[in-house]
């Protein structure tokens, strides 16, 4: 008969303490990337262009429009360690975990959000009565 083990969770979680409790490294399993405000069909037809390739998604928050493309950090070991931490990169080292997506999923903060072709391209056709023609 295996042991049952509890984990342990310290009374107050710090941001010092909460990568540890972390189960997925979220935060490094994809990169967002800026892109200018989309002002015409031409500039939502380069968003499609973008959408169409595997694993990239868009949405927009309250900060702007950003490319999200779903793909892990090559230095994310198994089991959510970083395997170049001393030597990470300044924008790994300026990230602050104070509130991350273990309190809430980033999602949550989406003004719009496109998963894949097919949805921006519906909303393509909605905002432009012509789209295509």
């Amino acid at each position: 008969m295996g042991r049952k083990t509890i984990p342990i969770i310290p009374e107050e979680m710090t941001p010092e303490t909460k990568c540890n409790y972390c189960t997925n490294s979220k935060c490094c399993t994809y990169i967002t990337q800026q892109v200018d405000t989309p002002r015409s069909k031409q500039d939502f037809d380069h968003m499609l262009w973008q959408l169409a390739h595997r694993d990239v998604q868009l949405y927009k928050d309250e900060d702007g429009w950003f490319l999200l493309i779903n793909n892990p950090c090559t230095h994310l070991q198994k089991g959510g360690m970083c395997g170049i931490y001393d030597t990470r990169p300044q924008v790994c080292r300026e990230y602050t975990n104070d509130y991350c997506e273990f309190d809430e999923s980033a999602e949550e903060g989406f003004e719009l959000f496109f998963d894949g072709y097919d949805a921006l391209l519906k909303y393509c056709k909605k905002r432009y009565k012509r789209w295509g023609q």
